[in-house]
């Protein structure tokens, strides 16, 4: 198979190395100062580049009908835009605020417990989420996401990174620290107790590895998919 990796940082390097060890060919390794030239010869691209180009890469893949994979965060904005760009070229398109097989089970953990736990109403809920400093957009996108599974099983309605949140709002606590790949944290506190959940990424390996998987289970379909299509996880609660 051969890959288009836009965006060429500690990213890409990572997946561009276990792309090769899983026998595929980089055919454009797209920094800020590089055209797209070798783009059309992508069977499918990665975009692991900045929330300032993420728009720009997706939506040269969809014009020049190359599947794209997605996992820039902090341009979501955007997201319905290329949502009806892909529908009308036709094109393939998959956005994950995170890749790793166990983010995404962490995810389902997410949702399953605070369906349980909107019945408890002495528990409010926070989080946390630790990452390295070079991270540009605060909270992650794995956070963002984790607070929404939340809000979409509870009464919450909003997340805030304001300390003093009040009740209806999820407090989420960015931290940037020297090389952290990834952590995440959920809390429901209450007077007498707090539960918490917890997923630390030891290094990008599981990211790249999971928007490689993504690529390839995505080259021959149409649409707009998600990490829950590519790794067939249904929903059971």
């Amino acid at each position: 198979m051969k890959i288009a990796l836009l965006g060429y940082g500690k990213m890409g390097k990572v997946i561009e190395k276990i792309a090769l060890e899983r026998g595929h060919e980089i055919v454009l390794r797209k920094s800020s100062s590089t055209t797209y030239s070798g783009l059309e010869n992508a069977d499918v691209a990665i975009d692991f580049s900045v929330p300032t180009s993420a728009v720009a890469n997706i939506s040269e893949c969809l014009n020049q009908g190359i599947p794209v994979v997605s996992g820039t965060t902090g341009w979501l904005e955007e997201y319905p835009k290329m949502v009806t760009l892909c529908e009308n070229k036709k094109g393939s398109f998959i956005y994950g605020s995170n890749f790793s097989l166990g983010v995404n089970l962490f995810f389902e953990l997410n949702n399953y417990l605070a369906k349980m736990m909107s019945k408890f109403k002495n528990y409010s809920a926070s989080m946390e989420e630790i990452h390295h400093t070079q991270k540009l957009d605060a909270p992650s996108g794995t956070a963002i996401t984790l607070a929404k599974g939340i809000i979409e099983n509870t009464d919450y309605k909003n997340w805030t990174l304001d300390k003093n949140a009040i009740g209806n709002e999820i407090y989420i606590d960015a931290q940037r620290i020297e090389n952290v790949p990834g952590t995440h944290s959920i809390f429901y506190t209450s007077e007498v107790d707090t539960i918490e959940i917890k997923h630390t990424a030891h290094s990008r390996d599981g990211f790249a590895l999971g928007s490689i998987i993504a690529a390839e289970w995505l080259v021959g379909k149409n649409g707009v998919f998600t990490m829950k299509d590519v790794l067939g996880i249904e929903e059971r609660i």
